[in-house]
């Protein structure tokens, strides 16, 4: 037996079942060649290149001076949570307040918090896709049967009440998404999630995990929060946190808001894993979420104008189809027409395979839209400054232009 065979019986069946993050996967490459001296630009990663503001890291700053160092409460500290509920009752109008708020190490525990307090051995997870790449891993981590739902790039990308209600079983026990979206930027209104709730009304034993971790980059008047119908907000779970919004993606710090029971069942289950979030962090969370949102709105500012930039930069590239996001920081154009050309004599057939073209001869990095749930697709960020993305695309269509 080779070592590589006997490393990999000897993991649990769990691990050896996940998929490694094709964005992660993506982004090691992108190093690899960036070590080896070529200029990389990274257009992969989900993160705002923007520093966090100043005032936050000044808080933060004096949470240290002050000897803010010790343990904190596993849920949270108790002004973070009470600040957490007033802005999701003020914001969002969701009926909560600091009991259900847990404070997690990112927005990504957050949710595998939830899942791992909802959902049993077999229970089937309903999730819109193209959806983030670790929802379905998070499903099965749960053992949980993920339900992929799709959502076409001729309807913006979302899944339609109709869809939904022809998935529902008896069997369901979460439907999972996000708004906006990972990797589409798709946002759905306010008349959308009310036809959700009417389709999913009727089914008591069914939840809603909504991730919003992208609220504060949207491009529309207004944002509605699914959890704010009262004929299913007793079912909504709340996913959120700093990172987008705020550029904290280093300070890890996420929240869910849900139904009091539920909150303390991920209380007890944070308990045995992380216990509290980082206590510097939490300081410099309170600062963001209490604070004026002016750094906050001149990011999105900064998005919308890099959305109409790529997407004019996008719609010169021939075959290529594109839905302009309404949120979030990722553009996800549909590239099918360049699948099936050779390179070297060598046949690009999955938008991984281009993904990886575009990074070895553009040195240009995206994520192929397989890791979404979306072969055909790549996803692109504009997290990155104008005269970068303008230099990305220069080199993505003379990279494309060798392909026969």
């Amino acid at each position: 037996m080779s070592t590589l065979a006997s490393s990999y019986s000897l993991l649990s069946q769990r691990v050896n079942a996940l998929a490694e993050s094709q964005t992660i996967a993506m982004a090691k490459k992108a190093r690899e060649l960036m070590a080896q001296g070529h200029k990389i630009i990274k257009l992969d990663f989900g993160e705002p290149d923007f520093q966090t503001p100043t005032h936050i890291k000044e808080a933060a700053k004096k949470a240290i001076d002050e000897g803010y160092t010790f343990y904190t409460p596993v849920a949270g500290i108790p002004e973070l949570r009470k600040a957490i509920a007033e802005k999701l009752s003020r914001e969002n109008r969701l009926a909560v307040k600091a009991e259900n708020i847990i404070v997690s190490t990112g927005a990504k525990q957050a949710l595998i918090n939830a899942l791992l307090c909802l959902v049993n051995p077999g229970d089937e997870v309903i999730i819109f896709t193209p959806y983030w790449v670790s929802y379905s891993e998070m499903v099965k981590l749960a053992e949980g049967v993920p339900v992929l739902l799709e959502g076409k790039i001729e309807n913006n990308f979302k899944v339609t009440p109709q869809q939904l209600a022809e998935a529902l079983t008896e069997r369901t026990r979460v439907v999972l998404y996000s708004s906006p979206s990972n990797p589409t930027g798709t946002v759905y209104t306010a008349d959308e999630l009310e036809a959700f709730t009417e389709v999913l009304a009727p089914y008591e034993h069914v939840f809603v995990i909504a991730d919003e971790i992208y609220e504060y980059i949207t491009f529309l008047p207004t944002y509605t929060s699914i959890g704010s119908f009262a004929n299913i907000s007793h079912r909504v779970v709340t996913i959120n946190g700093f990172s987008k919004g705020f550029a904290m993606t280093g300070w890890r710090v996420g929240y869910m808001a849900g139904p009091k029971w539920l909150a303390d069942a991920c209380d007890k289950l944070q308990g045995q894993f992380t216990s509290g979030t980082c206590s510097i962090a939490q300081r410099a969370a309170l600062a963001a979420i209490t604070s004026d949102l002016t750094p906050t709105l001149e990011m999105r500012n900064a998005f919308l104008r890099r959305r109409n930039l790529v997407a004019s930069l996008i719609q010169e590239i021939e075959g290529w189809r594109l839905y302009v996001p309404d949120g979030a920081f990722y553009v996800f154009p549909y590239v099918g027409s360049h699948l099936g050309k050779a390179y070297q004599g060598q046949v690009l057939q999955t938008d991984d395979e281009l993904c990886m073209f575009l990074l070895n001869e553009a040195h240009v990095s995206t994520v192929p839209g397989s890791a979404f749930g979306a072969p055909g697709f790549i996803r692109i960020s504009f997290a990155a400054s104008d005269e970068d993305l303008k230099e990305a695309f220069v080199r993505i269509k003379q990279a494309l232009a060798k392909l026969q």
